[in-house]
């Protein structure tokens, strides 16, 4: 009887060890999953790092033996996009751009992006299709003469592994402190970059809310409304350093 009784019970232990066999291999699929998660999304991700160690020029960043490629300004583009309301004629999108757009992109000996890759806009050259936009955003909304630029310092890059590829688009992320408006935090930037012999060419976005950078919205003239919300957007063509 004794032997009948463990017989009965060894479906509940098998039972069991099976159940613990499948948590644990939940458990494992779920580290695997949350390893392989997406990169950070656009936008602003947190506290700014320190980056005191990566000097103050946008020309002349450290390379450390590695290659620089210096922004062409003639070929590249920096630029704002925000959603408003106009008086008797709806909603529309305000897009402000500037060539006023300087700064190097380091790579290291093996071609993978360092950090302190950095770049700088100048605020107070931004035009759209109307000037009095432009005017209430330098004197109230950005105030360009207290705070004339936009400077990102790189601080890592996710989504690519090793070096940048050659001749081929590769989707990043760009990490790393956004300084605008007297306020720096990190942020995070949607990006795609390729490298093509002697040149390098990408863009990347963000998008974030004004108050996160202390800015107020503009709300002027025949503007009615205008979305908190700030999507900035550079495309980029860089050649190498000589």
């Amino acid at each position: 009887m004794r032997h009948t009784g463990t017989r009965r019970r060894l479906p509940l232990r098998i039972g069991l060890l099976a159940l613990l066999a499948l948590l644990g291999l939940t458990l494992t699929l779920t580290s695997t999953a949350a390893a392989q998660q997406a990169s950070a999304a656009p936008g602003v991700i947190g506290a700014a790092a320190d980056t005191t160690t990566c000097g103050t020029d946008p020309q002349t960043p450290k390379t450390n033996g590695g290659t620089a490629y210096k922004i062409d300004s003639s070929a590249s583009t920096a630029s704002y996009k925000a959603k408003e309301e106009l008086q008797g004629k709806g909603f529309n999108e305000a897009v402000g751009t500037t060539n006023a757009f300087i700064g190097t992109i380091v790579l290291d000996k093996s071609g993978a992006p360092v950090a302190c890759s950095r770049f700088d806009v100048d605020l107070r050259t931004l035009k759209s299709d109307n000037s009095r936009r432009d005017n209430y955003l330098y004197g109230n909304t950005l105030q360009t003469e207290q705070y004339p630029l936009a400077t990102f310092i790189l601080t890592k890059v996710e989504g690519l592994k090793g070096a940048v590829p050659q001749g081929k688009e590769t989707e990043i992320t760009l990490v790393g402190n956004l300084s605008i408006h007297g306020v720096t935090k990190q942020v995070a930037w949607a990006g795609k970059v390729k490298l093509d012999g002697g040149a390098m060419t990408g863009s990347a976005t963000t998008t974030f809310k004004m108050e996160q950078f202390n800015i107020t919205p503009p709300k002027a003239g025949p503007v009615i409304s205008i979305n908190d919300t700030l999507t900035l957007q550079v495309d980029l063509t860089a050649k190498k350093a000589s």
